[in-house]
Protein backbone atom coordinates (compact mmCIF):
# COMPACT_ATOMS: atom_id res chain seq x y z
CA UNK A 1 0.00 0.00 0.00
CA UNK A 2 1.53 3.32 -0.70
CA UNK A 3 2.63 5.57 1.86
CA UNK A 4 0.22 8.68 1.96
CA UNK A 5 1.88 11.99 0.59
CA UNK A 6 2.75 14.43 3.56
CA UNK A 7 4.35 17.93 3.29
CA UNK A 8 7.69 17.60 3.59
CA UNK A 9 9.53 20.75 5.44
CA UNK A 10 13.39 21.91 5.41
CA UNK A 11 14.58 24.74 8.19
CA UNK A 12 17.13 26.96 6.71
CA UNK A 13 19.45 27.91 9.35
CA UNK A 14 20.38 31.38 8.91
CA UNK A 15 21.58 32.72 11.75
CA UNK A 16 21.41 36.56 12.08
CA UNK A 17 18.94 36.10 8.99
CA UNK A 18 18.15 36.22 5.43
CA UNK A 19 17.97 40.02 4.65
CA UNK A 20 20.40 42.86 5.28
CA UNK A 21 18.78 44.48 7.70
CA UNK A 22 17.17 41.14 10.24
CA UNK A 23 20.19 41.48 13.01
CA UNK A 24 18.84 44.89 13.89
CA UNK A 25 15.94 43.24 15.39
CA UNK A 26 16.17 44.02 19.55
CA UNK A 27 15.84 40.28 20.06
CA UNK A 28 18.09 39.25 17.22
CA UNK A 29 21.78 37.97 18.85
CA UNK A 30 24.24 39.25 16.33
CA UNK A 31 26.29 36.84 16.94
CA UNK A 32 23.91 33.79 15.63
CA UNK A 33 25.49 32.72 12.34
CA UNK A 34 28.33 31.35 14.70
CA UNK A 35 26.55 30.55 17.74
CA UNK A 36 26.05 26.38 18.49
CA UNK A 37 24.02 27.48 20.75
CA UNK A 38 21.69 29.69 19.06
CA UNK A 39 21.80 26.43 16.08
CA UNK A 40 21.27 23.69 18.31
CA UNK A 41 18.11 25.51 19.87
CA UNK A 42 16.78 25.97 16.40
CA UNK A 43 17.59 22.47 15.55
CA UNK A 44 15.67 20.88 17.73
CA UNK A 45 12.79 23.05 17.69
CA UNK A 46 12.59 21.50 14.08
CA UNK A 47 13.26 18.25 15.35
CA UNK A 48 10.51 18.91 17.38
CA UNK A 49 8.05 20.14 14.79
CA UNK A 50 8.55 16.45 12.87
CA UNK A 51 10.70 18.49 10.00
CA UNK A 52 12.34 16.45 7.61
CA UNK A 53 15.29 18.71 7.50
CA UNK A 54 17.96 21.32 8.51
CA UNK A 55 19.77 23.30 5.45
CA UNK A 56 22.83 25.44 5.55
CA UNK A 57 23.38 27.46 2.43
CA UNK A 58 26.45 28.48 1.63
CA UNK A 59 28.79 31.01 -0.34
CA UNK A 60 32.69 30.56 -1.04
CA UNK A 61 33.00 34.93 -1.45
CA UNK A 62 32.07 38.45 0.16
CA UNK A 63 32.47 41.81 -0.24
CA UNK A 64 31.58 44.90 1.68
CA UNK A 65 28.16 44.59 0.19
CA UNK A 66 27.47 40.94 1.61
CA UNK A 67 24.33 40.48 3.67
CA UNK A 68 25.48 39.82 7.44
CA UNK A 69 25.06 36.68 7.89
CA UNK A 70 27.40 35.91 4.79
CA UNK A 71 29.94 37.50 6.44
CA UNK A 72 30.55 35.72 9.15
CA UNK A 73 29.25 32.49 9.50
CA UNK A 74 30.11 28.47 9.74
CA UNK A 75 31.46 26.46 7.09
CA UNK A 76 28.10 24.25 6.40
CA UNK A 77 29.85 20.65 7.20
CA UNK A 78 31.23 21.52 9.87
CA UNK A 79 27.84 22.98 11.89
CA UNK A 80 25.48 19.94 10.58
CA UNK A 81 28.35 17.58 12.02
CA UNK A 82 27.74 19.45 15.44
CA UNK A 83 24.40 19.19 15.22
CA UNK A 84 24.17 15.51 14.36
CA UNK A 85 24.91 15.31 17.93
CA UNK A 86 22.29 17.05 19.42
CA UNK A 87 19.18 15.63 17.00
CA UNK A 88 18.46 12.37 16.51
CA UNK A 89 16.20 12.32 13.46
CA UNK A 90 16.49 15.42 11.32
CA UNK A 91 17.93 15.15 7.88
CA UNK A 92 21.41 17.60 7.64
CA UNK A 93 21.34 18.97 4.02
CA UNK A 94 24.31 21.38 3.09
CA UNK A 95 25.48 23.20 0.41
CA UNK A 96 29.08 22.62 -1.15
CA UNK A 97 29.64 23.89 -4.47
CA UNK A 98 31.28 21.15 -7.67
CA UNK A 99 32.92 24.33 -8.89
CA UNK A 100 35.92 24.84 -6.29
CA UNK A 101 36.29 21.48 -4.60
CA UNK A 102 37.39 18.18 -5.82
CA UNK A 103 35.16 15.09 -5.88
CA UNK A 104 37.29 12.86 -3.59
CA UNK A 105 36.86 15.49 -0.60
CA UNK A 106 33.44 15.87 -1.19
CA UNK A 107 32.65 12.36 -1.10
CA UNK A 108 34.66 11.78 2.05
CA UNK A 109 32.91 14.76 3.77
CA UNK A 110 29.63 13.99 3.25
CA UNK A 111 30.49 10.06 3.63
CA UNK A 112 31.35 10.69 7.00
CA UNK A 113 28.74 13.36 7.77
CA UNK A 114 26.74 10.31 7.02
CA UNK A 115 28.16 7.80 9.97
CA UNK A 116 27.84 10.60 12.22
CA UNK A 117 24.70 11.21 11.83
CA UNK A 118 23.44 7.29 11.41
CA UNK A 119 22.22 8.03 7.86
CA UNK A 120 20.57 11.42 8.28
CA UNK A 121 23.24 13.49 5.38
CA UNK A 122 22.26 15.11 2.25
CA UNK A 123 24.07 17.16 -0.34
CA UNK A 124 22.72 20.56 -1.96
CA UNK A 125 24.80 20.34 -5.32
CA UNK A 126 25.55 23.63 -6.31
CA UNK A 127 27.63 25.64 -9.38
CA UNK A 128 29.56 28.96 -7.91
CA UNK A 129 28.62 32.49 -9.64
CA UNK A 130 29.90 35.22 -7.85
CA UNK A 131 32.63 36.12 -10.00
CA UNK A 132 34.83 37.08 -6.82
CA UNK A 133 35.05 33.26 -5.74
CA UNK A 134 37.38 32.63 -8.39
CA UNK A 135 39.93 34.77 -6.97
CA UNK A 136 39.80 32.88 -3.54
CA UNK A 137 40.85 29.77 -5.64
CA UNK A 138 43.68 31.09 -7.48
CA UNK A 139 41.64 31.19 -10.73
CA UNK A 140 41.21 33.83 -13.21
CA UNK A 141 37.58 33.66 -13.66
CA UNK A 142 34.41 31.11 -13.54
CA UNK A 143 33.79 28.89 -16.43
CA UNK A 144 31.04 30.18 -18.39
CA UNK A 145 27.20 29.32 -17.34
CA UNK A 146 27.02 25.96 -19.83
CA UNK A 147 29.93 24.42 -19.08
CA UNK A 148 29.51 24.76 -15.08
CA UNK A 149 26.67 22.35 -15.51
CA UNK A 150 28.83 20.10 -17.34
CA UNK A 151 31.52 20.16 -14.88
CA UNK A 152 29.00 19.17 -12.50
CA UNK A 153 27.73 16.29 -14.14
CA UNK A 154 30.98 14.65 -13.87
CA UNK A 155 31.38 16.02 -10.47
CA UNK A 156 28.65 14.54 -9.08
CA UNK A 157 28.83 11.01 -10.47
CA UNK A 158 32.38 10.67 -9.41
CA UNK A 159 30.93 11.10 -5.81
CA UNK A 160 28.18 8.92 -6.02
CA UNK A 161 30.55 6.42 -7.77
CA UNK A 162 33.00 6.67 -4.96
CA UNK A 163 30.16 6.38 -2.45
CA UNK A 164 30.20 3.25 -3.76
CA UNK A 165 33.34 1.94 -3.03
CA UNK A 166 32.67 -0.48 -0.59
CA UNK A 167 29.83 -2.80 -0.85
CA UNK A 168 27.47 -2.72 2.53
CA UNK A 169 28.63 -6.07 4.08
CA UNK A 170 32.27 -5.71 3.21
CA UNK A 171 33.36 -4.98 6.58
CA UNK A 172 33.71 -8.42 8.04
CA UNK A 173 35.48 -7.90 11.67
CA UNK A 174 36.47 -11.44 12.07
CA UNK A 175 38.82 -11.12 14.42
CA UNK A 176 39.35 -14.78 15.31
CA UNK A 177 40.13 -15.42 10.87
CA UNK A 178 42.15 -12.03 11.00
CA UNK A 179 39.48 -10.48 8.54
CA UNK A 180 38.98 -7.28 8.52
CA UNK A 181 37.35 -6.27 5.52
CA UNK A 182 36.46 -8.84 2.60
CA UNK A 183 38.49 -7.19 -0.28
CA UNK A 184 36.81 -8.23 -2.99
CA UNK A 185 34.12 -5.97 -2.13
CA UNK A 186 36.13 -3.22 -2.56
CA UNK A 187 35.98 -1.10 -5.97
CA UNK A 188 37.88 0.89 -7.32
CA UNK A 189 36.36 3.59 -9.38
CA UNK A 190 39.45 4.45 -12.22
CA UNK A 191 37.22 7.54 -13.69
CA UNK A 192 38.90 9.50 -16.40
CA UNK A 193 37.01 12.14 -17.82
CA UNK A 194 37.17 15.91 -19.25
CA UNK A 195 37.77 17.88 -16.28
CA UNK A 196 38.64 14.75 -13.34
CA UNK A 197 41.01 11.87 -13.51
CA UNK A 198 40.08 10.08 -10.05
CA UNK A 199 41.58 6.15 -9.16
CA UNK A 200 39.36 5.93 -5.68
CA UNK A 201 38.43 3.49 -4.01
CA UNK A 202 37.08 5.90 -0.76
CA UNK A 203 38.59 5.34 2.79
CA UNK A 204 35.21 5.24 3.98
CA UNK A 205 32.08 2.59 4.05
CA UNK A 206 28.59 3.02 2.92
CA UNK A 207 25.85 4.32 5.49
CA UNK A 208 23.09 3.09 6.41
CA UNK A 209 20.67 4.84 3.79
CA UNK A 210 23.62 3.42 1.08
CA UNK A 211 24.21 7.52 -0.56
CA UNK A 212 23.62 10.85 0.82
CA UNK A 213 20.44 12.48 -0.36
CA UNK A 214 20.88 14.82 -3.82
CA UNK A 215 19.91 18.40 -3.40
CA UNK A 216 20.05 21.04 -6.18
CA UNK A 217 18.45 24.57 -6.69
CA UNK A 218 18.23 24.28 -10.50
CA UNK A 219 16.56 27.36 -12.15
CA UNK A 220 17.81 28.68 -15.47
CA UNK A 221 17.04 26.23 -18.40
CA UNK A 222 20.33 24.30 -17.75
CA UNK A 223 19.46 24.40 -14.04
CA UNK A 224 16.21 22.47 -14.03
CA UNK A 225 17.98 20.11 -16.56
CA UNK A 226 20.26 19.12 -13.92
CA UNK A 227 17.82 19.00 -11.57
CA UNK A 228 15.33 16.62 -13.52
CA UNK A 229 18.10 14.53 -14.27
CA UNK A 230 19.89 14.07 -11.04
CA UNK A 231 18.47 15.63 -7.99
CA UNK A 232 16.03 13.62 -5.60
CA UNK A 233 15.10 17.12 -3.74
CA UNK A 234 14.60 20.61 -5.74
CA UNK A 235 14.09 23.95 -3.99
CA UNK A 236 12.74 27.00 -5.50
CA UNK A 237 12.03 30.28 -5.16
CA UNK A 238 8.52 31.29 -6.64
CA UNK A 239 6.59 34.63 -5.74
CA UNK A 240 2.67 32.96 -5.84
CA UNK A 241 1.18 29.82 -6.47
CA UNK A 242 1.01 30.61 -10.61
CA UNK A 243 4.53 30.67 -10.66
CA UNK A 244 5.47 27.54 -8.67
CA UNK A 245 2.46 25.23 -10.52
CA UNK A 246 4.84 26.72 -13.81
CA UNK A 247 7.96 25.33 -12.17
CA UNK A 248 6.63 22.56 -10.86
CA UNK A 249 4.78 21.13 -13.82
CA UNK A 250 7.31 22.29 -16.34
CA UNK A 251 10.64 20.19 -13.53
CA UNK A 252 7.99 16.96 -13.27
CA UNK A 253 7.67 16.76 -17.19
CA UNK A 254 11.39 17.20 -17.86
CA UNK A 255 11.99 14.35 -15.07
CA UNK A 256 9.33 12.47 -16.71
CA UNK A 257 10.95 12.36 -20.08
CA UNK A 258 14.14 11.17 -18.55
CA UNK A 259 12.49 7.94 -17.31
CA UNK A 260 12.59 9.38 -13.94
CA UNK A 261 10.08 7.37 -11.22
CA UNK A 262 6.69 8.85 -11.24
CA UNK A 263 6.49 12.01 -8.84
CA UNK A 264 10.61 12.11 -8.55
CA UNK A 265 11.77 14.97 -8.07
CA UNK A 266 10.48 16.43 -4.38
CA UNK A 267 9.67 19.80 -5.04
CA UNK A 268 10.24 22.67 -2.04
CA UNK A 269 9.59 26.38 -2.41
CA UNK A 270 10.98 28.59 -0.21
CA UNK A 271 8.28 30.42 2.86
CA UNK A 272 8.89 32.90 5.38
CA UNK A 273 5.44 32.68 7.09
CA UNK A 274 4.72 34.89 9.96
CA UNK A 275 2.47 33.60 12.35
CA UNK A 276 0.28 35.13 15.05
CA UNK A 277 -2.34 33.44 17.27
CA UNK A 278 -4.88 36.43 15.18
CA UNK A 279 -4.41 37.64 11.52
CA UNK A 280 -4.06 40.88 13.39
CA UNK A 281 -1.91 39.69 15.32
CA UNK A 282 0.50 38.07 12.43
CA UNK A 283 0.25 41.47 10.60
CA UNK A 284 1.58 43.20 13.60
CA UNK A 285 4.38 41.19 13.32
CA UNK A 286 4.61 41.85 9.31
CA UNK A 287 4.65 45.58 9.88
CA UNK A 288 7.56 44.90 12.50
CA UNK A 289 9.86 42.94 9.75
CA UNK A 290 8.97 45.57 7.05
CA UNK A 291 10.15 48.77 9.51
CA UNK A 292 12.89 46.74 9.72
CA UNK A 293 14.16 47.25 6.08
CA UNK A 294 15.72 49.67 4.20
CA UNK A 295 16.45 50.47 0.67
CA UNK A 296 19.64 48.49 1.27
CA UNK A 297 18.11 45.36 1.80
CA UNK A 298 16.57 45.42 -1.64
CA UNK A 299 19.83 47.12 -3.71
CA UNK A 300 21.74 44.01 -1.79
CA UNK A 301 18.87 41.61 -3.22
CA UNK A 302 19.65 43.18 -6.85
CA UNK A 303 23.31 43.41 -6.66
CA UNK A 304 23.37 39.80 -5.84
CA UNK A 305 21.57 38.62 -8.69
CA UNK A 306 23.52 40.37 -11.01
CA UNK A 307 26.90 39.44 -10.05
CA UNK A 308 27.59 42.19 -6.79
CA UNK A 309 26.25 44.86 -9.80
CA UNK A 310 25.98 48.55 -8.49
CA UNK A 311 22.82 49.93 -8.93
CA UNK A 312 23.54 52.89 -6.69
CA UNK A 313 25.16 53.93 -10.05
CA UNK A 314 21.74 54.72 -11.23
CA UNK A 315 18.83 56.81 -11.21
CA UNK A 316 16.67 55.38 -8.29
CA UNK A 317 13.56 56.87 -9.35
CA UNK A 318 14.12 56.57 -13.41
CA UNK A 319 14.24 53.97 -15.71
CA UNK A 320 15.31 50.67 -14.67
CA UNK A 321 18.78 50.07 -16.14
CA UNK A 322 19.70 47.55 -19.40
CA UNK A 323 21.86 44.80 -16.88
CA UNK A 324 19.95 41.87 -19.34
CA UNK A 325 23.95 40.77 -19.85
CA UNK A 326 24.73 40.99 -16.54
CA UNK A 327 23.14 38.38 -15.52
CA UNK A 328 23.26 35.79 -18.22
CA UNK A 329 26.63 35.91 -16.31
CA UNK A 330 25.37 35.22 -13.16
CA UNK A 331 22.45 33.95 -11.21
CA UNK A 332 19.94 33.17 -14.37
CA UNK A 333 17.48 32.45 -12.67
CA UNK A 334 17.27 34.76 -9.64
CA UNK A 335 18.22 37.88 -12.54
CA UNK A 336 15.95 36.70 -15.16
CA UNK A 337 12.72 36.73 -12.38
CA UNK A 338 13.63 40.22 -11.50
CA UNK A 339 13.80 41.32 -15.26
CA UNK A 340 10.50 39.93 -15.82
CA UNK A 341 8.68 41.54 -12.58
CA UNK A 342 10.37 44.72 -13.67
CA UNK A 343 8.92 44.45 -17.14
CA UNK A 344 5.13 43.73 -16.39
CA UNK A 345 5.39 46.37 -13.71
CA UNK A 346 7.18 48.89 -15.57
CA UNK A 347 9.68 49.22 -12.12
CA UNK A 348 12.32 51.62 -11.44
CA UNK A 349 15.58 50.44 -9.01
CA UNK A 350 13.81 51.88 -6.12
CA UNK A 351 10.34 50.26 -6.83
CA UNK A 352 11.97 47.16 -7.22
CA UNK A 353 14.52 47.10 -4.58
CA UNK A 354 11.38 47.99 -2.12
CA UNK A 355 9.37 44.74 -3.41
CA UNK A 356 12.46 42.70 -3.02
CA UNK A 357 13.35 43.70 0.56
CA UNK A 358 10.32 42.55 2.15
CA UNK A 359 8.51 40.01 0.22
CA UNK A 360 5.12 39.50 1.92
CA UNK A 361 4.19 36.33 0.11
CA UNK A 362 0.88 34.16 0.84
CA UNK A 363 2.00 32.69 4.44
CA UNK A 364 1.12 35.62 6.52
CA UNK A 365 -1.80 35.25 9.15
CA UNK A 366 -3.43 32.80 11.90
CA UNK A 367 -2.07 29.62 11.97
CA UNK A 368 -5.34 28.18 10.30
CA UNK A 369 -4.65 31.11 7.51
CA UNK A 370 -0.98 30.06 7.54
CA UNK A 371 -1.87 26.26 6.97
CA UNK A 372 -4.52 26.62 4.54
CA UNK A 373 -1.93 28.57 2.34
CA UNK A 374 0.79 25.53 2.80
CA UNK A 375 -2.19 23.03 2.00
CA UNK A 376 -3.70 25.20 -0.87
CA UNK A 377 0.22 25.28 -2.62
CA UNK A 378 0.47 21.42 -1.75
CA UNK A 379 -2.53 20.44 -3.38
CA UNK A 380 -2.48 22.27 -6.51
CA UNK A 381 0.65 21.02 -8.31
CA UNK A 382 2.57 24.38 -6.17
CA UNK A 383 4.88 21.94 -4.02
CA UNK A 384 6.23 18.84 -2.32
CA UNK A 385 6.61 20.18 0.72
CA UNK A 386 8.70 24.27 1.86
CA UNK A 387 11.79 25.17 3.10
CA UNK A 388 10.79 27.54 6.25
CA UNK A 389 12.85 30.94 6.79
CA UNK A 390 12.51 32.47 9.95
CA UNK A 391 11.21 35.74 9.35
CA UNK A 392 11.24 37.25 12.61
CA UNK A 393 12.93 36.06 16.04
CA UNK A 394 10.37 33.35 17.83
CA UNK A 395 8.73 32.81 14.18
CA UNK A 396 9.87 29.02 14.50
CA UNK A 397 8.79 28.62 17.66
CA UNK A 398 5.27 30.10 16.61
CA UNK A 399 5.02 27.86 13.74
CA UNK A 400 6.01 24.67 15.27
CA UNK A 401 3.49 25.69 18.42
CA UNK A 402 0.63 26.89 16.12
CA UNK A 403 0.50 25.99 12.14
CA UNK A 404 2.36 22.01 12.72
CA UNK A 405 -0.59 21.00 15.08
CA UNK A 406 -2.98 22.29 12.17
CA UNK A 407 -1.18 20.36 9.40
CA UNK A 408 -1.10 17.03 11.72
CA UNK A 409 -4.97 17.72 13.08
CA UNK A 410 -5.41 17.83 8.76
CA UNK A 411 -3.30 14.86 8.18
CA UNK A 412 -0.85 16.45 6.14
CA UNK A 413 2.12 16.37 8.36
CA UNK A 414 4.26 12.97 10.30
CA UNK A 415 3.30 12.69 13.90
CA UNK A 416 6.36 11.04 14.66
CA UNK A 417 9.17 10.20 12.32
CA UNK A 418 8.82 6.93 10.93
CA UNK A 419 12.05 5.78 9.83
CA UNK A 420 15.45 5.48 10.97
CA UNK A 421 17.62 7.27 7.94
CA UNK A 422 16.84 10.12 6.16
CA UNK A 423 16.12 8.94 2.89
CA UNK A 424 13.39 6.50 4.56
CA UNK A 425 11.37 9.58 6.30
CA UNK A 426 11.75 10.60 2.78
CA UNK A 427 10.01 8.84 1.42
CA UNK A 428 13.32 7.57 -0.90
CA UNK A 429 14.50 4.14 -1.55
CA UNK A 430 17.54 2.77 0.01
CA UNK A 431 20.20 3.14 -2.73
CA UNK A 432 21.99 -0.44 -3.60
CA UNK A 433 25.56 -0.15 -4.20
CA UNK A 434 26.03 -0.56 -8.08
CA UNK A 435 28.39 -3.23 -8.36
CA UNK A 436 26.16 -5.74 -6.18
CA UNK A 437 23.51 -4.78 -8.90
CA UNK A 438 25.36 -5.23 -11.51
CA UNK A 439 26.93 -8.53 -10.11
CA UNK A 440 22.62 -10.21 -10.00
CA UNK A 441 22.46 -8.81 -13.36
CA UNK A 442 25.30 -10.38 -14.56
CA UNK A 443 24.11 -12.91 -12.48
Amino acid sequence: MPQERKIKLGLILHGVGRTWDDWRHPDRDVRASTSLSFYRTQAQLAERGRFDFLFVADSLSINEKSSPHYLYRFEPLTILSALAAVTEHIGLVGTLSVSYTEPFNVARQFASLDHISGGRAGWNVVTSWLSDTAANFGKAAHPAHHERYRIAAEHLSVVQGLWDSWEDDALVGDKQGGVFVDAAKLHRLDHVGPYFQVRGPLNIGRSPQGQPVIFQAGASEDGKDFAARHAEVVFCGPQNLEEAQTYYRDLKARAERLGRPDGAPFILPGAAPIVGRTDEEAEAYYQELSELTSIDTGLGFLARAFNDHDFRQYDLDGPFPDVARIGQDSNQSASQRILERVRAGNLTVRQIARELSTPRGDFVGSPEKVADALQRWFENEGADGFVIFEALPGQLERFVDLVVPVLQQRGLLRVEYEHDTFRENLGLPFLSNRYVAENKHAG
